[in-house]
């Protein structure tokens, strides 16, 4: 069972539950990193709606999600590069040892 919160995004508090304290936390400094960003928005852009500014956010997350996501994957295949580079030389030591 989950625990009830509310959170605040750009002025609209919204009944939510966390399904752990852990989750609560994330949840509330994701909610402050969207309204971080909205007043940014709102500085630059004050002439564009609620839903523009929203969108703003919403691009800007998926863009840097999914450049988080290729970053990772190089790294994930750099490391499997790596390790079999590991493997090839420890196999090479074992064989000219004997």
């Amino acid at each position: 069972m989950g625990q009830n919160i509310k959170i605040k995004i750009a002025g609209v508090e919204y009944p939510l539950v966390a399904s752990s304290p852990e989750m609560e936390r994330m949840m509330r400094l994701a909610a402050d990193a969207i309204n971080q960003k909205l007043t940014a928005y709102d500085a630059k852009y004050p002439n564009k709606t609620l839903s523009d500014k929203l969108s703003f956010v919403a691009l800007n997350e998926a863009v840097g999600r999914l450049a988080y996501q290729k970053r990772l994957a190089d790294a994930d295949a750099e490391a499997k590069r790596l390790q079999e580079d590991v493997e090839s030389y420890i196999r090479n030591i074992e064989k000219d040892g004997r």
